[in-house]
């Protein structure tokens, strides 16, 4: 990346200096220099070519003075750094110089040679600024969104809870109602063989109630009602299992549990309506122990990624006609195993891992987009669909939080699969 620098200087003949002195580094595209003669016209190069990584202004010139900059500086980006080169060395204008947030100050005539070397620090000190400012906001970033998710769990959480515990009342009380219809078609039945339906009456309510159907249809609507409820207890159960708040520790946890209330929250966007097909899931879950984890945070891992997957197939639909999309039906593969060889070895102890393979077969990913999806807010959605923190946070959940490792395979026009790693 070519270092940026503006030389803010009313005399001409720097311009020229500066350019012989660094004209290899220049033609190495190492530095580019960017040129202004008063402070005015600093500024409006600034907002012309920006982002500048170094200032270097001189004191006294006209329309505006380097000392007039050097305030505005701060205003501009808090990142940059300035160093002052004058011919004016009196300790009076080197305190202003600093006090308004100069890195450094050079006396004329300049020794290049220490100017290359403030230059350097200078630089140096603007980028371990820069990183430590980027590396503050992702974990301020992440942050913000761990509490979201944690207060959209403790509502799901809620919701749950409150749905749970009338459906329970329900599917008690029609147990109990196909008991009681039981013994009534048993009464039922002893009165007809033992009693006369001779009367009028009696005959015209049976023929109106329509008795057969009623007795052969009631068990049917009872056990589709049942049906129904336990269908709702699941959903209730299967949210609970994704809201679940993480303790301090890692807990032993189903992760397959966890997939699946991840794909129930996402269900309304896997099935088919209308201009939109259907999205098929297939599991191929492998047989091992519950994992020792983070739950809620691999909960948003599984969620992340199984909704960039729906997010690719729609976008591949888009671009597909019906029977393109018939002949290529759209699919997300689930594939859960134990590695057989150790991949690590700790006192004397081999390491194995939990594999986690989601696989969509969507539009695919090129190699330039491959190789920046995890990068923190990257994103190739439009404005409002997309923030570029998913993928960015589940990398670190996985691999800061749980010591593993989150990687991607993609190939443009047939699909792309992410791997998560889980050591055992």
């Amino acid at each position: 990346m070519t270092t940026k620098i503006l030389v803010v200087d009313d005399e001409q003949l720097l311009e020229y200096v500066i350019q012989q002195r660094f004209r290899q580094k220049i033609r190495a595209k190492e530095i580019e220099f960017v040129f202004a003669h008063n402070g005015r016209e600093a500024l409006e190069k600034l907002a012309e070519f920006p982002p500048f990584d170094l200032v270097l202004t001189d004191i006294n010139m006209p329309e505006m003075d380097g000392l007039t900059l050097l305030e505005k500086l701060s205003q501009i980006d808090n990142t940059l750094k300035a160093i002052v080169i004058s011919a004016y060395g009196d300790m009076q204008n080197i305190r202003t110089a600093m006090n308004r947030g100069a890195f450094d100050f050079l006396t004329k005539p300049i020794d290049f040679q220490d100017m290359e070397i403030t230059i350097q620090r200078a630089l140096e000190t603007v980028k371990k600024v820069r990183q430590n400012l980027t590396e503050f906001q992702e974990v301020q970033t992440q942050l913000i969104q761990n509490e979201k998710m944690a207060s959209v769990g403790q509502l799901v959480a809620g919701v749950a809870h409150e749905i749970y515990n009338p459906v329970s009342f329900i599917i008690g009380n029609i147990e109990h109602a196909e008991n009681y219809f039981q013994e009534l078609i048993t009464a039922l039945n002893i009165y007809q063989q033992h009693c006369s339906l001779s009367n009028p009456e009696v005959q015209t309510q049976i023929d109106a109630l329509d008795l057969p159907f009623l007795l052969e249809d009631l068990p049917h609507l009872l056990n589709s009602m049942k049906e129904g409820t336990e269908r709702i207890r699941g959903i209730s159960t299967s949210l609970r299992t994704f809201s679940r708040a993480d303790s301090t520790s890692k807990v032993r946890f189903n992760i397959h549990e966890g997939i699946d209330s991840s794909l129930l929250i996402l269900s309304h966007r896997l099935k088919a309506n209308e201009g939109k097909p259907e999205i098929q899931v297939i599991k191929d879950y492998g047989a091992f122990p519950p994992l020792e984890c983070y739950p809620g945070q691999l909960n948003q891992v599984f969620l992340n990624i199984l909704a960039n997957a729906i997010d690719a197939l729609e976008e591949w639909n888009s671009g597909r006609s019906r029977d393109e999309i018939k002949a290529n039906p759209n699919f997300i593969k689930i594939r859960t195993f134990l590695t057989d060889e150790s991949e690590k070895i700790i006192n004397g102890n081999s390491l194995s891992h939990v594999i986690i393979s989601i696989a969509d077969n969507g539009i695919g990913m090129t190699e330039e987009v491959k190789q920046r999806v995890f990068n923190h807010l990257f994103t190739t959605k439009s404005v409002g669909k997309g923030t570029g923190l998913g993928l960015s946070i589940s990398r670190s959940i996985v691999e800061e939080k749980h010591g593993g490792r989150l990687s991607c395979n993609s190939t443009p026009g047939e699909g792309t699969e992410f791997i998560i790693e889980i050591p055992t």
